[in-house]
């Protein structure tokens, strides 16, 4: 059973967006969701109230489960995310390094079916294909 496609089915079935979902120690299983106005207490429970129900029909074995928004510096996983959040500063980190660097910082400017464009301090552009990707975060504005 692919936890994951059931809990994304679920989650975006109910109105909100699947960010990701983790499997912690000691039975912890955390699922992260959004939507547009952003998420509120309420929203997570009644997400967290469909997904025990669901948990317990189909036979997932967990002990306790978290729902939560992904926070500010929200991770960013699909290219759907990077195009929602274009424009916006990032932090990027590369799987191997380039000219010695695995981190960079920078506003995302394009998104392609292969790629992702960042431009970083100066007029220094950097593209970086999506199997390049290690982790990318939204840098949060305050």
């Amino acid at each position: 059973m692919d936890v994951m496609a059931l809990i994304e089915k679920t989650v975006t079935g109910l109105g909100y967006e699947f960010v990701d979902f983790e499997r912690a120690g000691r039975g912890l299983l955390r699922v992260y969701i959004d939507k547009t106005e952003g998420v509120g207490v309420e929203d997570c429970v009644a997400v967290s109230n469909q997904l025990t129900r669901l948990m317990a029909v189909e036979g997932v074995d967990y002990d306790r489960l978290e729902v939560s928004s992904p926070g500010l510096d929200r991770p960013l996983r699909r290219p759907a995310d990077f195009a929602r959040f274009m424009g916006k500063e990032i932090k990027l980190r590369v799987r191997l390094p380039r000219s010695g660097r695995r981190n960079y910082v920078g506003h995302i400017v394009s998104v392609s079916e292969t790629a992702v464009q960042l431009k970083g301090e100066g007029e220094e552009y950097l593209t970086v294909e999506w199997s390049d990707i290690d982790r990318a975060n939204l840098v949060p504005e305050f």
